[in-house]
């Protein structure tokens, strides 16, 4: 049954076509929320929005281009006059070893984890009500030193510090900045972006589970949880903080049954 946590809000969710993405633009729109989702695809933000609902609107936009991002922001405005949400979602990456890092990897990376995240939300300030909520994806990778992550760990721990900085940043317009750090969740990128078969992402997953105290992997949906916590007025005196949404694989040792 659906609370409606969100009623009446209006919410953006960058790269929410896809994956974590769209799993929370949907939980966000079956809490009440009207939802815009951006990506690159078009035909795949069509499909997103077919699928979560006459409460989700599409714009194609590249989040790591400043102009895509005002543009998405002039939209909302005429629409929808202000802003209530943020999900700065949109970014990627794959393992690269240390020794192959190459100057193109590493301003590809930098700019579409870290410089995206800088255009959304600085593109949303003026829309963005006073005692709006911005969201930004960080990740557990950032705090676990994986071999061939360094790069794509790095970017996500500046989107970590963000969170901190941003929190002073706004405080004078009660604007809370969090963030949260998604453990292992499969999807499409795990194919699209990393090269790995269903069969290599299922095999992952299985062994991985074996490390997680919950005994398995998470999906987008309980994701959107978090953000929807985070959005929502049940964590009204919450800010600057990191969830860490991994079924305490990194909290406590499980070890391998």
């Amino acid at each position: 049954m659906k609370s409606e946590l969100l009623k009446g809000k209006v919410a953006l969710v960058t790269g929410g076509s896809t994956g974590i993405g769209f799993g929370t633009a949907k939980r966000l729109a079956e809490e009440g929320a009207f939802v815009y989702i951006t990506g690159r695809r078009k035909d795949v933000l069509e499909q997103a929005v077919l699928k979560i609902g006459e409460s989700a609107r599409a714009i194609q936009a590249d989040a790591t281009s400043k102009e895509d991002m005002e543009r998405v922001a002039s939209i909302i405005k005429t629409e929808k006059s202000h802003l209530d949400i943020v999900f700065a979602n949109a970014g990627g990456g794959k393992p690269m070893p240390f020794e192959k890092i190459t100057e193109d990897f590493y301003r590809h990376t930098f700019d579409v984890n870290v410089l995206g995240v800088v255009f959304t939300v600085q593109s949303m300030l003026p829309i963005l009500k006073d005692g709006s909520s911005i969201i930004l994806n960080s990740s557990i990778t950032a705090e676990m030193g994986l071999p061939g992550f360094s790069i794509y760990a790095a970017t996500k721990a500046a989107v970590r510090s963000f969170a901190r900085s941003w929190t002073t940043d706004l405080k004078h317009r009660k604007i809370r900045v969090n963030a949260v750090s998604p453990g292992v969740i499969p999807t499409e990128g795990y194919e699209t972006e990393q090269g790995m078969s269903p069969q290599q992402v299922k095999e992952y997953t299985d062994r991985v589970s074996l490390e997680i105290p919950a005994g398995r992997v998470g999906t987008s949906e309980e994701l959107g949880n978090a953000v929807i916590f985070l959005a929502s007025d049940a964590s009204s005196f919450i800010t600057g903080i990191e969830l860490t949404v991994d079924g305490g694989q990194t909290q406590v040792y499980a070890g391998k049954n």
